[in-house]
Formats: C-alpha cells, sequence, structure tokens
C-alpha cells in the first residue's frame, strides 16, 4: 500500500512550488486532493497534469467563507477529509522601518489567520472520520530574529504557537496537528540575491546548498501519513542545517595545543 491510500487532503498554496510538490507527491501516494490557490490558470493546469484524483478550487484563505466552501466541496467530492496542509503564504524581504501597516496586515492574514482558518474549518470533518493530520507551514524565519523579515517572520512565529496550542486542544479528538520550517528552498519564495555571491551565499550551510520543494514534501508527507502516527505538536526543520549554528570558522591544525600547565581539571588561582 501507499502512505496515503484512502486519504483524502486539502493543500492550500499548491499551484506552484512546494505546494505544487506536495500535490504530485500526495496523489502519486494513494490521496485525493482538494488543490488550492489563487492562481488559477497554474491550478488548473496542474490538476489536467494530475487526473481524476485531484480537483482545484480558487481559495483566498484569509476568507472564512472560503474555508466554509473548500472543506465542503472537499468532503462533496471525496467523502470526507484525512489532511489539511496549510501552505499557502505570501513572503517579501523588507526592513521594519520600511514595512506599511498594509504589508504587515496582509502577511498576517494570509500566514497566520489562514491557518487559523484552515485549522478550525477542518476540525469538525476531521473528527467524524475519527482523526486526522494537519501539517502547518513555519519558516526558518520563524525561529530566529531574521534580518528584512518583520512582517513574514512575526506571522510564522505566530504559526508555531497557534499550532502547538491546536495540537493540545485537538489531541483527544485524535487530530494531530504538527509544523514543518523549511529553510532556503529553491521556489519564486526564495528572496533573489542581494550579496553578489548567486548560488554561493548558501556555501557556508552544513549542507552548502539550498534546498528542494521535494525535500520539503518528504517530511511534509510523513507528517500527513500513519507513519507519524505518534507526533503531534512536532515541529520538523527543513533547512540544510541553518539552524543547527552558526557558519563554521577554519578548521583548527590538529596540533592545537591544551593548556600550557597543569593537570587535566585543574583551574588556575
Amino acid at each position: 500500500m501507499s502512505a496515503l491510500d484512502g486519504k483524502v487532503a486539502i493543500i492550500t498554496g499548491g499551484a506552484g512550488g512546494m505546494g505544487a510538490a506536495h500535490a504530485r507527491r500526495f496523489v502519486g501516494e494513494g490521496a485525493r486532493v482538494m488543490l488550492t490557490d489563487r492562481a488559477d490558470d497554474a491550478g488548473r493546469e496542474l490538476v489536467a497534469e494530475l487526473g481524476d484524483a485531484c480537483r482545484f478550487a480558487h481559495h483566498d484563505v484569509s476568507s472564512e467563507d472560503d474555508w466554509a466552501r473548500i472543506v465542503s466541496a472537499a468532503v462533496d467530492v471525496f467523502g470526507g477529509l484525512d489532511i489539511v496542509v496549510n501552505n499557502a503564504g505570501v513572503h517579501w524581504t523588507k526592513a521594519i522601518e520600511d514595512e506599511t501597516v498594509a504589508g504587515f496586515t496582509t502577511a498576517f492574514n494570509v500566514n497566520l489567520l489562514g491557518t487559523f482558518l484552515g485549522i478550525r474549518a477542518a476540525i469538525a470533518p476531521l473528527r467524524a472520520r475519527g482523526g486526522g493530520s494537519i501539517v502547518n507551514i513555519s519558516s526558518l524565519a520563524g525561529t530566529t530574529g531574521l534580518g528584512w523579515h518583520g512582517a513574514y517572520g512575526a506571522s510564522k512565529w505566530g504559526v508555531r504557537g497557534l499550532s502547538r496550542t491546536a495540537a493540545n486542544e485537538l489531541g483527544a479528538d485524535g487530530i494531530r496537528v504538527n509544523i514543518v520550517l523549511p529553510g532556503a528552498i529553491e521556489t519564486s519564495m526564495l528572496p533573489p540575491d542581494r550579496t553578489g555571491l548567486g548560488d554561493a551565499r548558501f556555501a557556508r550551510l552544513p549542507l552548502g546548498r539550498s534546498g528542494q520543494p521535494s525535500e520539503v514534501t518528504d517530511v511534509v508527507l510523513f507528517l500527513a501519513s500513519d507513519a507519524s502516527s505518534y507526533m503531534t505538536g512536532a515541529e520538523l526543520v527543513v533547512d540544510g542545517g541553518s539552524a543547527a549554528g552558526p557558519p563554521l570558522t577554519p578548521r583548527p591544525p590538529a596540533e592545537h595545543p591544551g593548556p600550557a600547565s597543569g593537570a587535566a581539571g585543574d583551574v588556575e588561582r
């Protein structure tokens, strides 16, 4: 059996980038997918590629009415709901000094309010199936004070807190809520190079490169599937090692001297 045989999933922001990678893999693993996005043409093209196991619907994730319509459509078309991947997001880089109230509000409405509405709309149909999995996409910017990411980073920090609370509240219903935190992934949302280094700007990460959408999909699939049945409130980082620590300095020589004098454990007085 494939990992998602018989499962029904909603994937938001699914017309391109990571969302499209998730949709392709989910269908390949036996799921039926309600793909949603505001990019109608790209969404319809992907559904044409994936066939009858996938449907597309235009979706503003910050709209409560849209969420009610999407969940109802998934249940009506596919007979229920087992998985929600809150993948839709907006991203830009801007100094706090230059950010606007409108920009800050947009980031929160899509990235955080959209995730809240998705969780809330999914509770009843997931409960009706005896439980299910919600996977929320945060970001490396939601783990540290990443410069020029004031609005985006704050919204993604919020996704983490909201997800932990939802995991606590919904566990008794068999509804698991987990978080994926991607780092530099090769999609249209990856900020353009301002360093002059080009592809080399990620060379100092422990893995020495940016990531591919499929590498995030592998983790999303795991959390969506029954393979992670005893996980909720978990945060899985997919960042090439960005969060492991600061970039390495040059390796010290093997013959680097130890203490100048004194036995091990001695304390200089």
